[in-house]
Parts: structure tokens; C-alpha cells; sequence
């Protein structure tokens, strides 16, 4: 009698496990529109720098102000193509592990992360030669906050991007039916690089 007991209290506890695990599968996955939420309000912070900037821009008689050092170009415009081509082999990345070609992903993933990191030292160096510093005029301080603040980003896509190339040393940690930290780091550096498209267009080219 005990042991009949017992044995139906095990099935019991296998059915509710088993139904619990089959309800778990079938809840919906809204991982990437909390991504996308989540960036969205990332996007509202650099409209609101984007914003102070041209309202900057429109209220001083003269913009770069009187004295403000001409800006260099050819490493912001290296940078820029080196960002934006990035964005195209991260794709390849996210490509490949849809058709379960993980060692397609770590290729993918460390081009990104060195395109990545040249960008971050490209910015670095145009820091340390810039003729102009934080505290120079308006101008000087809202172009360093608004690099700057993205530099931050870039970092930390970088940093996500490492993430997933260190977790795909694991075997069958992503594959075709389960990448979403492919696909989250893919999402957020696209977000960068459209950043800095607006960046570049409102420092250095109008």
C-alpha cells in the first residue's frame, strides 16, 4: 500500500513537472522586444543630445564658435566606413548560426569585435589630437559628450560581442533554433552604428 502510494506521488510530481516544463516551452519569447524597448529608450536619450545640440546650433550667431580648431576629417570619415562595413559582417555572423554553422559565428563575431576595437582606439587617437578641449566652448562640450556618450556604446556592444564569442567555445550552446544572444549583440550594434551615422552627419559634415 506504501509503495503504491509513493509511486503515484512520483507520477504526480512527473506529470506537474512535465506540464510545467510543456507550458514553459509554449510561453512566448519576448526576449528581443525587451531589446527593442530597451533601445528605443536608449534612442530617446540621443535624440534629447541631439536635440540640445541643434538647439545650440541655432541660437549661436556663429557655430563652430569664433576660434573653435578646424576638425579632421579623414579619421572620423576611416572610422565611419569601418562602423558601418561591420554592420554588414555581423549579419554574416547571425547568417551562419542559422544554418547551425557555429564556426561561421566565432569568424563573424571576432572580425566585429576588431572592427570594433579599431574604431574605440581611432576614437582615442582623435581625442588625443584634437586641438580643442572639454572646457574650450559649447561646441567642444557637447562634441565630447555626444562621441563620448556613444563611444560608451560601442564599448559596450563590444563587450556583448566578446560575450558571445566566449560562450560559443561551448559545444551546442547556439544553434539554429537557439541564438538569441547572437541576435540581441547583432541588434544592439546596428543601433551603433545608426547612431553614429547621425553623429558623423551633425559633427563633421553640415
Amino acid at each position: 500500500m506504501q509503495g503504491s502510494t509513493v509511486d503515484s506521488a512520483k507520477a504526480a510530481l512527473n506529470y506537474h513537472g512535465t506540464a510545467e516544463a510543456a507550458a514553459h516551452e509554449a510561453h512566448p519569447d519576448h526576449r528581443i522586444f525587451g531589446l527593442i524597448v530597451f533601445l528605443a529608450a536608449e534612442g530617446m536619450i540621443f535624440l534629447g543630445l541631439f536635440m540640445a545640440y541643434l538647439t545650440f546650433r541655432a541660437v549661436y550667431p556663429e557655430w563652430p564658435p569664433a576660434g573653435t580648431p578646424e576638425r579632421e576629417l579623414l579619421l572620423p570619415g576611416i572610422n565611419t566606413v569601418i562602423l558601418i562595413a561591420s554592420s554588414f559582417v555581423i549579419h554574416n555572423a547571425d547568417t551562419a548560426i542559422k544554418k547551425n554553422d557555429v564556426s561561421g559565428l566565432r569568424k563573424w563575431f571576432a572580425i566585429t569585435a576588431v572592427m570594433g576595437a579599431v574604431f574605440l582606439m581611432g576614437q582615442l587617437y582623435e581625442y588625443h589630437n584634437l586641438e580643442f578641449g572639454l572646457k574650450t566652448n559649447l561646441y567642444a562640450s557637447t562634441f565630447y559628450v555626444l562621441t563620448g556618450f556613444h563611444g560608451l556604446h560601442v564599448f559596450l556592444g563590444l563587450c556583448l560581442i566578446l560575450g558571445v564569442l566566449w560562450r560559443a567555445r561551448q559545444k551546442d550552446h547556439y544553434s539554429e533554433e537557439h541564438h538569441f544572444g547572437v541576435e540581441a549583440a547583432e541588434l544592439y550594434w546596428h543601433f551603433v552604428d545608426v547612431v553614429w551615422i547621425v553623429l558623423f552627419l551633425l559633427l563633421y559634415i553640415l
